[in-house]
């Protein structure tokens, strides 16, 4: 097969630590992308790994991946900006045809990498194909709390959460990714938003290869937050509609209390209406703390603050390639 970059396939990883699972992963990939129709190298995105690298990482020579190197960031900025300093890094120096992202530690199963790109091609490598979680295997209680960020998450955006990083990119949507504010705080959410072009296919997750996620209760939770910051103004707007309403309903809840206490005999509690009243001050506040989150929102879109193309760079500390061997 000849070797351009119209035949090449980036596989973006970022990681923190996971030296051990990546060696694994780097070993399935290899093994389950034999007849992979695009040339497969490999990103791994080292997000400020207090763990040093092992002497001998990877370990092994491969059949199937062409390259693997390591992208070296100066601290650790978290997973979601890991992928958008690796998006920026992939368009300016390495042109492919396709870009996947995956994470280190098993979850995302190389095997599935096929799916993705059959369905990649069948949309005429003209979407980008998300992995929609069909199945999880978490604890109950963790499945619990997804399940109900989820319900929140439609609530207050609109917008279902389906899917995580495991995806395929075509090439050509790189320029637009790269300019993207909001890659930098949740990549899926921001590829959605943008209306872009993207769908998705169901795939279950696997287990991790070893160890333990890194990833506790504040750090999925802060996760789940910048989510709803990519919706920032729909979430600001919706919430503004919500706190309006419930005003409009309890001043006439409370008009209709008074009303009644004035002009009829009927007793109406004294506290009723010392209650509606505070509730009534408490949503009219909460009326102008949404205004000034929507319009704190809506005036933020007009100036250009992080912009990954230009601010990515910052981050980069060197690149290491591991196989074939050498540094670049």
């Amino acid at each position: 097969m000849p070797v351009g970059p119209e035949t090449r396939a980036v596989i973006l990883i970022p990681m923190f630590n996971d030296w051990e699972s990546a060696g694994l992963l780097l070993k399935q990939l290899d093994e389950s992308l034999q007849s992979y129709p695009m040339q497969p190298q490999v990103l791994l995105v080292d997000d400020g790994s207090t763990d040093p690298m092992p002497p001998q990482f990877p370990a092994r020579n491969f059949q199937s991946l062409q390259s693997v190197e390591v992208l070296k960031l100066r601290r650790n900025i978290g997973h979601q900006r890991a992928i958008a300093i690796g998006l920026v890094f992939i368009y300016e120096n390495r042109p492919c045809r396709a870009v996947i992202v995956m994470d280190a530690d098993g979850e995302d199963q190389p095997s599935k990498i096929l799916p993705l790109t059959e369905k990649f091609y069948a949309e005429n490598e003209q979407k980008i194909v998300f992995a929609a979680r069909s199945k999880r295997l978490e604890s109950l209680t963790f499945r619990t709390l997804y399940q109900v960020y989820r319900g929140l998450h439609l609530l207050v955006t609109g917008a279902p959460v389906r899917v995580g990083n495991f995806s395929i990119i075509p090439a050509a949507f790189l320029t637009k990714l790269v300019v993207i504010p909001e890659i930098w705080n949740h990549y899926a959410a921001a590829v959605i938003r943008s209306r872009i072009g993207s769908t998705d296919i169901p795939i279950a997750r696997g287990r991790r290869l070893t160890g333990e996620s890194k990833m506790n209760f504040i750090a999925l939770f802060l996760h789940g937050l910048r989510a709803f910051f990519v919706y920032g103004e729909v979430v600001g707007a919706r919430l503004l509609v919500a706190i309006a309403c419930l005003l409009i309903l309890g001043t006439l809840i409370a008009g209709a209390a008074l009303t009644v206490h004035f002009t009829t005999t009927l007793f109406i509690p004294g506290l009723f209406l010392y209650v509606a009243g505070a509730l009534g001050i408490i949503l009219l506040q909460a009326v102008l703390i949404a205004l000034i989150l929507v319009f704190s929102v809506i005036g933020s879109n007009g100036n250009m603050g992080f912009l990954p193309l230009r601010d990515c760079h910052f981050f980069v500390d060197e690149v290491q390639q591991l196989f074939p061997g050498g540094n670049k």
